[in-house]
């Protein structure tokens, strides 16, 4: 009993250590499915790329030493359905990874068949940004996102400018996802409008122009395109004979052109020239001694006949894809790993038995490879090999190609980093990341048609969809803007400022008229305007007034015509009152003038008094020839001239003074004596509110709307009004025989109105202000160009010449204000003048007064220095004698002081001054 028992733990044993060796030792094949279509661009390029990673992997002692990697490659000839199944026939033969597949639409079947079966799938070319959700696990990426195109592109469109784009994409996954990526990118970036055109999958050329054509009616015209590569270049082929490859044009697109132009052999690349003006991205691949050697020996391989195609960037990927798969497999091996599978329950338990699932396996290892391959770090032909956290790997960047002249020059590069550069990024490192606009630059591109200078992007209208214009059709005032019965032309003052203006608008807009109105009355204008905004109408030209609740709908022009609602009543010619003279000048003017009148006086007689015998005497006649000379002035007819230097240069600046003074008063005063008065008690819209009378408007006008809700002016009380003969009768008739007690309309109207009719004029000022626009639709580019003409239209005089070609015919209109007070003249005005007069004079006098102050302090010296007794100026002598010495000093004549400084010298006996006056 004893030895049975240790046989039976000698078996044990000998099982036991048979199990570990077979456990832990290497397998000597390992199988790895690839799945994509051999006869593609990327196919073509990927297929010799694989292959040569294959040979090179299983020739390396370094990595799985001792393992054959077995690659078993299935062609899905570009079909979802064929995808599917060759991915369970790969599986079945016990694969621990697949490679591929190139399209997106079938990496989203497969990746569900990888994750119930725990099989990495590991794509090189699946580029739709959806693929790296958290419900795909078991995907892995070794080609840039297209989430990360689509920011390159969104910034490459906002770099120059452009806030309009066109999409034109293949509607599956990747063409929809990554077109949706792009959408939101350009609306982080505030643009405008995006408009989505999708092609089918297996698109014809019938297909492409359909889609072309309906493009062209948009006004965008930059183009960014997003489909599969395609060798025959079907896209700009067709838009180049629809003449869409112009320089109006501006064309992107995505990586796919430059895979397709990178696998044109150098003899094929002729058909590049569809292809002039056109921008594109290519995933940056860095420049290192790995991928020089790589592409010599692809040149080898094409001169054996073993490669058809030329290397592109997803080929580069494709070989760094089996080395990925490679050293991870290595890593999972070397780590004590069993490659097994083991039949899944849940397909054992499914009842078709006639589909042979039972040979469909899981990959016990799968979760562990896959930790495995997110991990891997090494050098390969695309640069660093690494993977970010949402299982993508680590993005390069792209460049920036430009085709010209059927040749592809790189003009910059981008990275999530450093944006845009004339640099690769790799040359960048170290220095500070930077996205502002002034650090961003690409080299020079030339765009279609050739030419170097940015194209603008956009159309406002071509000869195919002319730009809707609605012109509102009146029944009055026809000046402005109507239509002849005979020809149908529409003609007007408002059409000639459009038309003149558009000449100084830097491209060329087709146009056509389209009426607005039946013409029998005058048509709603806001109702024009939301036309406008409800691209019923793509502009609106006319007397459209810019108003607020329009421009919720519209965007405007620059005025062109200033406008605002006045009032007109009946007027009548003013009788002038006894004492209109006065009214010229204001009270403050008045005392001013005389105040200055006075001061004149004075400062002349104490220059002149000296020297001057017309200013001695008498003090009566001195205080009258002082008066006199100051107001005789003012007619220049005085008797007494000045002798004085001073006192002339005083009187030349009064006699300017007085000029400018009279001749104003002379003209206002001609003006208050022809100007009209009022014979309605309304003196403005105050007193139009305050009254109970009815009140006139025209119809379609925004000045029903703005009396009845902003002014609060009860609606029964507005008159509508249809034409300038409606006008005159109902003011004639007046607010007690059924008519109006006032019109409130705009000054244009009013103005053209008055011109034939002299009975009736404008009651003080304009109470709102605004103008006359053309409108557009919301964000239009022609509304900033045609705002820039009107300005220039008006620098140069044209908007006065319209003007006058149309409302001049018989004189000008102008407006007849009738103002309850006329327009004085204020001492505002004058002030300077005064100033200047009064400064002057003042510097006249104060000199004059040193002067005296100066003979008198010598003529004491000189008395003192005689000490005579008689004399009446002594040290002692209180201040109040000096003063009136003083005074009686400065009254005696110039000569006289003059001759007692002389006999003071010669005579030493004192001489005491006497009074001549």
């Amino acid at each position: 009993m004893r030895r049975l028992g240790f046989v039976a733990l000698f078996a044990l044993m000998i099982w036991v250590s048979h199990s570990c060796f077979v456990g832990c030792q290497k397998p000597t094949v390992v199988n790895l499915g690839a799945i994509f279509t051999f006869d593609s661009v990327i196919g073509r390029a990927a297929k010799p790329a694989v292959e040569a990673a294959i040979s090179d992997i299983n020739a390396t002692p370094t990595i799985l030493n001792g393992t054959h990697l077995n690659l078993i490659m299935e062609d899905a000839k570009c079909n979802v359905f064929l995808g599917s199944t060759e991915a369970f026939q790969v599986i079945e033969k016990e694969v621990v990874a697949i490679i591929g597949p190139q399209s997106s639409s079938i990496a989203h079947m497969i990746s569900e068949i990888a994750n119930g079966l725990q099989v990495p799938l590991v794509s090189y070319a699946a580029t739709d940004p959806t693929l790296s959700a958290l419900q795909f696990p078991f995907f892995v990426r070794t080609v840039q996102s297209d989430a990360n195109q689509m920011i390159a592109m969104a910034n490459l469109v906002d770099f120059y400018g452009w806030k309009e784009v066109i999409a034109i994409y293949i509607d599956d996954d990747y063409g929809r996802n990554g077109i949706s990526v792009l959408n939101d990118e350009l609306n982080r970036r505030q643009a405008k409008a995006f408009y989505k055109f999708p092609l089918p999958v297996h698109f014809t050329q019938n297909d492409i122009i359909s889609l072309l054509n309906q493009s062209k009616l948009l006004g965008p015209r930059v183009y960014v395109v997003h489909v599969n590569p395609d060798p025959k270049l079907r896209i700009f082929a067709i838009a180049e004979k629809l003449q869409m490859m112009t320089s109006n044009y501006v064309w992107f697109a995505t990586d796919w052109l430059s895979a397709t132009i990178d696998s044109f052999a150098p003899m094929n690349r002729t058909v590049l020239h569809v292809l002039q003006g056109v921008v594109a991205l290519r995933q940056h691949i860095p420049e290192s001694n790995q991928k020089k050697d790589f592409m010599s020996r692809w040149r080898k391989m094409q001169q054996k006949g073993l490669v058809t195609s030329e290397l592109n960037t997803y080929g580069l990927c494709a070989y760094d894809t089996v080395w990925t798969v490679a050293h991870s497999i290595d890593r999972f091996i070397n780590d004590g790993n069993n490659l097994t599978f083991s039949s899944s329950g849940k397909l054992n338990d499914t009842k078709t038995t006639e589909m042979n699932l039972e040979k469909i396996k899981v990959f016990d290892g799968g979760a562990i490879l896959l930790e495995d391959l997110l991990r891997t770090n090494f050098s390969g032909l695309t640069g660093q090999v690494h993977f970010s956290s949402d299982r993508n790997i680590v993005t390069s960047g792209y460049d920036v190609i430009n085709i010209d002249k059927m040749a592809v020059h790189t003009v910059g590069y981008w990275s999530s980093i450093f944006g845009f550069s004339a640099s690769p990024a790799e040359t960048l490192q170290g220095r500070q990341n930077s996205h502002s606009e002034t650090d961003q630059k690409l080299h020079s591109v030339t765009w279609p048609g050739g030419k170097k200078e940015r194209p603008r992007g956009w159309v406002i209208a071509d000869d195919e969809r002319p730009l809707r214009i609605g012109v509102p059709y009146r029944a009055s005032f026809v000046e402005f803007v109507t239509e002849l019965h005979d020809s149908h032309k529409i003609v007007g003052y408002c059409i000639d400022v459009f038309t003149e203006a558009l000449k100084f608008v830097p491209y060329d807009v087709p146009y056509k008229f389209e009426l607005f109105g039946d013409g029998r009355s005058n048509p709603k204008y806001d109702q024009l305007a939301k036309m406008v905004a409800d691209d019923v109408f793509d502009a609106a030209v006319g007397d459209i007034a810019i108003v607020k609740n329009r421009t919720k709908n519209a965007d405007f022009s620059q005025p062109y015509i200033t406008t605002g609602l006045v009032i007109v009543a009946p007027i009548r010619s003013s009788k002038s009152s006894a004492w209109v003279f006065l009214k010229p000048f204001t009270v403050d003017m008045w005392c001013m003038t005389a105040a200055a009148f006075l001061i004149i006086a004075v400062v002349i007689w104490v220059l002149e008094h000296r020297v001057n015998d017309s200013f001695r005497g008498p003090p009566r006649r001195q205080i009258v020839t002082m008066f006199m000379f100051s107001f005789s002035t003012l007619f220049k007819t005085n008797q007494e001239e000045t002798v004085s230097t001073f006192g002339r240069v005083v009187m030349v600046v009064w006699l300017f003074l007085l000029m400018v003074i009279t001749s104003s008063y002379t003209a206002n005063l001609t003006s208050i004596l022809t100007v009209q008065q009022l014979s309605s008690p309304i003196t403005g819209i105050d007193s139009l509110i305050a009254s109970s009378w009815p009140i006139g408007y025209q119809v379609g006008s925004f000045a029903y709307s703005y009396l009845s809700e902003t002014l609060n002016i009860h609606r029964s009380r507005l008159v509508e009004l249809h034409n300038p003969e409606e006008y005159e009768s109902a003011l004639r008739l007046g607010p007690d025989n059924g008519g109006v007690a006032a019109i409130v309309d705009e000054l244009p109207y009013v103005e053209l109105f008055l011109s034939k009719r002299t009975d009736f004029g404008i009651i003080g000022q304009p109470f709102t202000k605004s103008g006359w626009g053309f409108a557009f639709q919301r964000d239009s580019a022609l509304a900033v160009d045609m705002s820039t003409a009107i300005l220039k239209l008006s620098e140069n005089g044209k908007l006065q010449d319209i003007h006058e070609k149309w409302f001049c015919k018989m004189g000008c209109p102008g407006a007849r204000r009738g103002n309850s007070e006329p327009n004085q003249l204020h001492l505002v005005s004058f002030w300077g003048l005064y100033l200047l007069c009064g400064s002057i004079a003042l510097a006249a006098l104060l000199v004059f007064l040193l002067r005296m102050v100066r003979q008198f302090a010598r003529y004491r010296r000189s008395q003192l220095r005689l000490g005579s007794p008689s004399s009446s100026v002594h040290s002692t002598t209180r201040c109040s004698q000096i003063i009136y010495n003083f005074f009686d000093f400065i009254d005696e004549k110039e000569e006289a002081i003059k001759k007692m400084f002389m006999q003071c010298e010669i005579n030493p006996a004192p001489q005491t001054p006497m009074s001549t006056t």
